[in-house]
């Protein structure tokens, strides 16, 4: 599983590693030559080779591949020099890099496309680029070797976001960017006007040296020196400002790279002269309108967009997380259920058996197709994606039934222990009322009793 292109492309940019590493502690290559090693050391490194090779063979894995590379670029060195080392490498890179290329147009089948899709191929065109820095790397210089270096801006997400925060607002910056250009203009001609001759500058002079001279001695790694040991460079001082253009560079160069604006770089003048105080207010709006207000909005616009591209990564990191990728059903809807979050993106919408099924459909003869994958085969055709299922889950029915269920036979219960307890109290009700009943018919002959003893009195009575 590990010989694939994603593993090529990280040796591919290992190797790039290793060569600019080389060159960087090595460079100039000419006084590196090849020696020899102590018996011992140097079967020690057989040893390592034939064992790293072996374990390649036997279990194909990336610590072997790395350790067999790591041990037969030692032997390299030592036997043929770092020259001849870095040569091979190059040349092995360069044709991994043509492997790999001719892989991803076979599997992306750009050639087929046409050459409109090829040119709008941005994946396309960024390994031919790398396929054509290797072979400057290997043909004309090693140090563009370094420009590899870029491909791990390629590989990490959060590089790339970092050139994102410069790129999504470009237009933003580059309107502050055109601001800080006029505000300079304008200082540029009000310095020729007025502070001509403050624009002085120290520089230091080298000996007139044509350019094939000094591009030789740069790839030659030799410097510029007198007999003596000393470096040809003398100091001097020169006007940079008796041309508007070159006041427009040096407040431009000077001027936006002094942490203080261009009053940094300037002649310091005197309390006594007579532009004194205008070259106070001079100094002071250039400190606060380009260097503190228009390049902190420069700075502000990327610090907001690399913030921005951080959340919405962690956004999606999140979503990942707490998300099933299948359904869309988030974390919280498995709580108290009888399956777990993480049983149901294993096991239930495990993505992988989906995408398993879909090149299982895509390589199977249509005449051998069971009903449910001839119609997935369809939906695959119309780009159609409602086979997949989407907000609901088996296991969430099922428990969502038993649920239910509970329930019914809760109120059942619920109910059955009503009726008992109505049952109680029509039965005490009716013993109750019988008792009222019967405590009514006493009094009622009680008072009949009562009743003649006293119509007899009442004869008894005067007329």
């Amino acid at each position: 599983s590990y010989w694939n292109m994603s593993f090529w492309s990280s040796i591919s940019f290992n190797l790039a590693v290793l060569m600019n590493l080389l060159v960087a502690f090595f460079y100039p290559l000419e006084g590196v030559r090849g020696g020899t090693l102590e018996p011992h050391l140097s079967a020690l490194l057989w040893m390592a080779m034939l064992v790293s090779l072996a374990i390649v063979i036997v279990l194909p894995q990336p610590h072997g591949i790395r350790a067999l590379i790591a041990s037969t670029i030692l032997r390299l060195i030592f036997s043929v020099g770092l020259e001849p080392t870095l040569l091979l490498l190059g040349g092995f890179n360069l044709c991994n890099k043509v492997i790999f290329l001719m892989s991803f147009v076979g599997n992306r089948g750009t050639f087929t496309r046409g050459y409109k899709a090829m040119i709008m191929d941005v994946e396309f065109l960024y390994h031919l680029l790398y396929l054509i820095i290797c072979s400057l790397g290997v043909f004309v210089h090693v140090f563009f070797y370094s420009l590899l270096l870029f491909d791990l801006v390629y590989r990490e997400e959060t590089l790339l976001n970092v050139i994102k925060s410069v790129t999504r607002n470009g237009r933003s910056i580059v309107l502050t960017a055109v601001l800080a250009l006029i505000l300079v203009y304008l200082f540029s001609i009000v310095g020729y006007i007025f502070f001509k001759d403050d624009f002085i500058l120290a520089v230091d002079r080298i000996p007139n040296k044509t350019l094939g001279i000094m591009i030789g001695e740069f790839f030659s790694g030799g410097a510029c020196q007198k007999e003596n040991g000393e470096n040809c460079s003398t100091e001097d001082k020169e006007r940079t400002c008796d041309s508007l253009l070159m006041c427009i560079v040096t407040v431009l160069s000077h001027g936006l790279r002094s942490g203080g604006g261009v009053g940094d770089v300037l002649r310091k003048p005197s309390k006594e002269e007579p532009l004194f105080a205008a070259r106070v207010i001079y100094d002071l709006l250039f400190f606060f309108m380009v260097i503190i207000i228009v390049l902190n909005l420069i700075f502000g616009v990327i610090i907001d967009t690399f913030a921005d591209l951080r959340s919405e990564k962690q956004k999606k990191e999140e979503i990942l997380k707490t998300t099933c990728f299948i359904c869309g059903l988030e974390r919280d809807k498995f709580d108290n259920k009888t399956v777990t979050f993480e049983e149901h993106i294993k096991v239930e919408h495990n993505m992988w058996h989906y995408l398993f099924f879909i090149v299982l459909v895509k390589v199977k003869d249509s005449t051998e197709f069971t009903g449910p994958e001839s119609y997935v085969a369809e939906m695959i055709r119309e780009h159609n994606l409602d086979w997949f299922p989407r907000m609901r889950a088996m296991s969430l029915v099922s428990s969502d039934a038993d649920g239910e269920q509970n329930e019914i036979r809760n109120l059942q219960e619920k109910l059955e222990s009503t009726m008992k307890l109505v049952t109680n109290l029509s039965g005490q009700l009716t013993e109750l009322k019988e008792q009222m009943t019967e405590q009514r018919k006493q009094k009622q002959r009680i008072g009949l009793l009562g009743h003649p003893q006293h119509l007899n009195v009442n004869p008894q009575q005067p007329a």
